[in-house]
This record gives C-alpha cells, structure tokens and sequence, in this order.
C-alpha cells in the first residue's frame, strides 16, 4: 500500500460555524427527533390493525422503497432548486401526511393500508429532505469546518433519531395511537419554523434548462469518472453490505433462551445502545483523528475496527468483549462518515452535489437488502458463526480501495476542485446567501 505520510493534509483552523448553522443543526435535531418516534410508533400501531409479521415488515418497505425509486430524482432537485426551500417543503409535506394519517386514526379510518401509504409518502420526502440538507452544508460553512460541521450534525442527528426518539415513541403509543402519529407531525412544524430562520437563499448556478433526466446522467457521470469518489462509494456499498448481513440475523444469535449469547429483549436493546453510544462519539472524534492521523490512516482504522466488530461474534460469546468492540465499531463508522462526506462536499461542484449525494445514498441503501438477503442465506446453510466472519472478511477487502484513498489524493482532489471553483478553501460556495447573515 502507498505510504500514506506523503501529502497528510495541514490542520484545518477552527472556523466559527456561524447562526446560520446552529439553527440548521436544531431544525435537524427536531426533524430526527420526528424520524425516531416515528419509526418506532408506526409499527406499534399497526398490529392494532394486523398480527401478520409479513404485513408488519412490509411498513419498512414502504418506508425505504423511495430510496431506491427516488433518490435520484431528488438530487437533481436539489441541484435545481433552492435547497432550503425543499427541505421546509418536504418538511410541511410529512407533517400534513401524519395530519391526514391522524384525521383518519380520530374518525376510525385506519387501516395497515393507510399505514403503507403515509409510511411511503413520508419515505418520499425524507429523500428529498435529507438529499438537500447533506447538500445545503457547504453553503452554511467555510470548507475548512466541514468536518467539524458534519461531526455536530451528526451527533444531534444520531442522539435524537436513536436515544431519545424510540423510547418517547414507545411511551406515546402506550398513551394514545392518535399522539403518537401527532407528535412527529409537530415536530416536523417545529423544524419547519426553526429553518424559516436560517436567512439566505441556497440555489445553485443550475441553468434550468436541461431535463431531469440529463441532470441525473450527468451526476452519474460525474461520479463514474471522478476515481476518489468513485472508490469511495464502491466502499460505503461494501460496508452497508456486511453490516447489514450480520445485523439481520444478529438477533438470532443474541436473543432467547436457545441463543448464543441468551439475552432477553431489553438486554438486546441495551446492547444496541452501547453501539448508538459509540456513534455519538465518534461524531466527536472523527476531527482529532483527521488532525492527528491524517484522514487516510483514520479511514484505514475504521475498516478494521468495523471488521473486528462484525466478526468478533464468531469468535466469542463474552458480552462485555463483543459492547466493547461494537461500541468501538459504532464509533468507527461515525468517523468514516464524517471524513469521507466532508470530502464530497468539498471535491464535488455545488452544482452537483445534490446528484452526487443521492447516488450516493441509493448505492447505500442498494446495498442493505442485498447483504439482508444473503446474510440469511449464509445463516440457513452455513450457520451464523460464517455470517459473523464472512462479513469481517468482506469489511477487510474494503482495505484495497485505499491505494487509491490517499492522503495525497484527497488533497489533490480538493486543490482541483478549488481551482475550477475558483473559491478559496475556507470560504463556503456555492450559495447566494451572504456572508453578514453567519454573524
């Protein structure tokens, strides 16, 4: 492998995020904060309607199906539009579908069909909504802050979609079905006021006169020809591959009295947690590991740190080794997102990054029912144990793709990028807001 000392990036100065991002970073928290309750909540009111497991799981189709059908579509939205005008549209668009939801659930018209439907209109905006607020950041802060931009985003984000968000669904469900569908609703007003304060305005120089699909084809092509970006994804879509294989069945391992490792439900949850627990900070480390080690060396110990976590349970049924490494694992994989998606940001044109985002993301989601799929495969034949490991393994061949991720690569990206904006590297781009409103 390339020696990864060559080029190691200077010290990025802690650049003042600015009022602008602050009140970003709180709309975002509200908006998650209606994401974890909801995804706990949804499911917990339809078994009032069914008790088929099948039309159960089928709620998480429906809300991940838009993914796969959408994602693409909504970042050449976003590279069209004012960005943070699709992120308050997207954001009205969910709390008037769990409005209508509710009208329905007070007058007794609901139904697991009802559920599905507002489970994929709500999926739909959230592509929308979480394509434009990945792109919109460049534009708030200087490229110098990115990483510490995304690290607190990510933190709220994480906190509030995992922590406080599930346990508060649980409990508004146990109250009333009609306040738990209205709680996220009014969360998502909440954020929805909170970025009427974000001033400015966040269009790019799209010239609007291409179609949607050229748009789409052009991002596409963008990310096929750019080699760091390219390699990048190709990871992102390995790792979502791995984790998922494990996590599906990883149940199965943990839980009951016949499992490995013979957890009742709310051990497995605290379990789970200690993982969320080692995401949050990750958020937080991701930057002093970028400064201490250089962003290839931190790359390259977060693919080990996810093999280890992913494989450890092949080799142990010591719960206090296997909460060490996963929060370990939660932690690297925090890290890995906050370099690499500052690295987007910054290499890819602002005219772009919408597309560039959302095929991203598709590659991501593409990935999880596939590793889904055939981690039960290879746990039906081979056993779980060979999930565990395979899935290490296939973390571990990750490592190839950094003889291309080198410190001097990124560097060069980002200079390259820095040239044909003609913007220097800390100052934001992109944007037609002004620089008074970070005051």
């Amino acid at each position: 492998m390339p020696s990864q000392t060559a080029a190691t990036p200077k010290p990025r100065s802690r650049v003042h995020l600015g009022g602008r991002y602050w009140t970003l970073w709180s709309s975002s928290a509200l908006s998650n904060l209606a994401d974890g309750v909801l995804k706990v909540a949804l499911p917990l009111v339809a078994i009032r309607f069914t008790d088929s497991p099948a039309l159960i799981a089928g709620l998480g189709i429906a809300f991940t199906l838009p993914w796969l059908l959408t994602a693409l579509t909504a970042g050449a939205l976003a590279d069209r539009f004012d960005r943070r005008r699709l992120m308050l549209i997207a954001n009205i668009a969910r709390s008037a579908v769990l409005g209508g939801l509710l009208v329905l659930t007070l007058l007794g018209g609901g139904s697991i069909w009802v559920l599905y439907g507002a489970a994929f209109l709500v999926g739909v905006a959230e592509t929308v909504y979480d394509t434009s607020a990945q792109s919109i950041l460049p534009q708030l802060v200087g490229r110098d802050a990115l990483s510490r931009a995304n690290g607190r985003l990510y933190a709220a984000e994480l906190t509030a979609n995992q922590f406080v968000g599930p346990p508060l669904g649980g409990l508004l469900v146990a109250l009333s079905a009609a306040l738990a569908i209205g709680a996220p609703a009014a969360f998502w007003v909440a954020a929805v006021v909170m970025l009427l304060f974000v001033r400015g305005r966040y269009a790019t120089d799209h010239p609007r006169t291409t179609t949607i699909r050229a748009d789409i084809a052009e991002g596409l092509r963008f990310l096929g020809r750019h080699r760091l970006l390219r390699v990048l994804a190709v990871m992102v879509g390995g790792f979502n591959f791995a984790i998922n294989a494990v996590f599906t069945v990883f149940v199965l391992y943990a839980v009951g009295a016949g499992s490995a490792l013979q957890l009742n439900d709310p051990e497995y949850g605290l379990l789970l947690t200690v993982m969320a627990i080692g995401s949050v900070l990750g958020t937080f480390l991701a930057e002093p590991c970028e400064r201490v080690l250089g962003r290839a060396r931190s790359l390259i110990v977060t693919v080990f740190a996810v093999a280890i976590m992913l494989a450890v349970p092949a080799f142990t049924t010591n719960l206090w080794a296997i909460g060490a490494l996963f929060a370990l694992g939660g932690a690297a994989i925090s890290v890995w997102n906050v370099i690499t998606v500052s690295l987007r940001q910054r290499v890819t044109p602002p005219r772009l990054l919408g597309r560039v985002n959302s095929a991203y993301r598709l590659l991501a989601f593409g990935t999880m029912p596939l590793g889904s799929a055939v981690g039960g495969l290879i746990a039906e034949i081979l056993g779980l144990p060979a999930v565990f490991l395979i899935a290490g393994l296939v973390t571990l061949s990750l490592l190839s793709g950094m003889f291309w991720v080198t410190d001097g690569a990124m560097s060069r990206a980002e200079e390259d990028a820095d040239r044909v904006s003609g913007a220097p590297g800390g100052t934001p781009d992109g944007s037609t807001a002004t620089a008074a409103d970070e005051r």
